[in-house]
């Protein structure tokens, strides 16, 4: 029934959990929905389809499936005594009510004051200013690279997307990259500015992207895929 393809292991490999592929006669589209009971995703589509298809198409709902992944495991706080990535970076986070409310960031650790009770949304308010300024910078040197110009650079926290990028040039990228590796980081902010040119991921995009992105381009898409789940996790509550 299936079709065979030499990149289907290489397709399995690049999903970020197991996955069943159902062929049922007479669906008129393919369908994904994650069963977390046995950690593992289900498809459903026509007869008609490939495996390979439905196995890239799978792929193609990689935010998604990240963002469901991350729903079903446990939520990381914003609390004091915990580690969290900045950059890459595993940091202490310490709350010390007499200390200045803005947090402040070293080596080892991000230290906040005030009250306990509000610490969660100062130091998440002061990651997005840190990812806002950040990600602006890199929107700008990725745009003067491609001879291009954002007409806005903003931050949000979609659940399924890491980036976005409109036809009327406006970007918008998740706040939780900048407790990403820095090459992850700017993966997406380079794919977002290459959109500016090419709304679409044909070739002409691909070889724009990988021309602003430079060398570690496959590298830092599998260090997405390996820590996109945990960044969704991070600053929630159960």
């Amino acid at each position: 029934m299936w079709s065979s393809a030499r990149s289907e292991a290489a397709l399995l490999a690049q999903l970020p959990a197991p996955i069943e592929i159902k062929p049922i006669r007479g669906a008129r589209r393919l369908r994904l929905r994650y069963d977390d009971v046995r950690g593992i995703l289900k498809l459903t589509c026509p007869t008609r389809t490939s495996r390979r298809s439905a196995l890239s198409w799978a792929l193609d709902q990689r935010e998604w499936i990240e963002a469901q992944l991350a729903r079903s495991e446990a939520v990381e706080p914003f609390v004091p005594g915990t580690t969290i990535p900045i950059e890459g970076r595993e940091i202490r986070l310490v709350w010390a009510e007499g200390e200045a409310r803005t947090p402040v960031l070293s080596e080892q650790e991000l230290r906040c004051g005030g009250p306990e009770d509000g610490l969660e949304r100062r130091v998440t308010s002061w990651l997005k200013r840190l990812a806002l300024d950040t990600m602006s910078r890199e929107v700008a040197e990725y745009c003067e690279a491609a001879g291009v110009k954002a007409t806005g650079v903003s931050v949000g926290d979609a659940g399924s997307r890491w980036g976005s990028c409109s036809s009327d040039g406006r970007i918008r990228l998740s706040w939780r990259l900048i407790l990403a590796p820095p090459n992850v980081r700017r993966h997406v902010v380079s794919h977002e500015v290459a959109h500016l040119v090419h709304l679409n991921h044909g070739p002409q995009f691909k070889a724009l992207e990988a021309r602003l992105f430079g060398t570690g381009l496959a590298e830092a898409k599998s260090d997405l895929r390996s820590v996109g789940p945990r960044l969704r996790r991070l600053g929630r509550r159960g």
